[in-house]
């Protein structure tokens, strides 16, 4: 039990580590239009996803998800929202705002605990409440630091929380539900890529080898740290789990400041100690909140 918990650690830390370096692969690709990276993303993906799916034998359960109008439908949804993540994730670093990006993966947490108030009814305790109310100050202070609303951070953390609450409703599991919305968005892809082809302007016509191998690469870093992500979940507690999740946004704050030299301000740092205060809180509450579930299944 223990080995398999350490297991899960690992696949853990490395999924979010690879999320977390990210940046320094679309970095690598910047002289290519971010649309033009998106689609390439979706439609490497969807490739490498196929092909996952035949090695590993889930055609059974794409197929039944494939035939229920509601799972599509839910599907469909989800593709749309993480499409804009991914776009905007890409754009946001490729215009030199990874800081930005990594605050929005940090407080993404806690709107999907606010999705989860506001969409599925659940139960907000006391300690997620003030945790939810220190990130809302953060933001603020974020808001009033650039005069206007930070809206790559909350867009990047809205769009993922919506995205997670539009999963909560679909029967499949990662590489399945993968597989399926990149087959929804390749054709609306796949005819953006040709259309830049056409136009002279396209990747495949312009950029070194290196560069086209890196966008077919794409597929692969996309799927990669799902796969280690599913590997891992079925093997942590929750508890576990949620702190693993600030890996990536740290990886990718750091990047941003010392490897990028974007700017990082005393207001920066202070607005940043309120979202780092949130979750702190917040992931306390959660350890709580699954040790007392622990303890009253004992006592059952």
């Amino acid at each position: 039990m223990r080995n398999e918990k350490t297991i899960g650690v690992i696949y853990a830390v490395a999924a979010y580590t690879l999320w977390g370096i990210l940046p320094v692969y679309w970095k690598l690709i910047n002289s290519v239009f971010s649309i033009e990276i998106l689609c390439n993303r979706i439609v490497w993906a969807f490739v490498f996803t196929i092909v996952i799916t035949v090695i590993t034998k889930q055609w059974k359960q794409l197929k039944l998800i494939a035939k229920d109008t509601k799972q599509m439908l839910y599907i469909f949804i989800s593709s749309i929202l993480i499409a804009f993540n991914w776009g905007l994730y890409i754009w946001a670093v490729n215009s030199d705002k990874i800081v930005d990006a990594s605050l929005g993966y940090y407080i993404n947490p806690l709107f999907a605990v606010a999705m989860g108030v506001a969409i599925f009814k659940e139960k907000l305790s006391f300690w997620q409440g003030g945790a939810l109310f220190i990130a809302f100050i953060g933001v603020i202070i974020k808001t009033l630091q650039y005069g206007k609303i930070p809206w790559i951070s909350l867009g990047l953390a809205i769009s993922f929380a919506l995205y997670g609450a539009t999963k909560k409703s679909i029967k499949a599991n990662s590489i399945v539900g993968l597989t399926l919305e990149t087959t929804m968005l390749t054709p609306v892809a796949l005819a953006y890529i040709v259309a830049r082809q056409f136009s002279g302007a396209g990747a495949f016509q312009k950029e070194s080898v290196v560069v086209i191998l890196l966008l077919i690469g794409a597929g692969i870093v996309t799927a990669v740290p799902l796969l280690l992500f599913a590997s891992g979940a079925r093997r942590l507690p929750m508890s576990v789990l949620g702190f693993t999740q600030y890996i990536s946004p740290t990886i990718s704050l750091l990047i941003g400041v010392f490897m990028y030299h974007e700017g990082f301000t005393a207001v920066d740092m202070i607005g940043f100690c309120f979202i780092w205060a949130a979750l702190t809180i917040y992931s306390i509450s959660q350890m709580r909140g699954v040790k007392s579930k622990n303890r009253l299944a004992r006592i059952k």
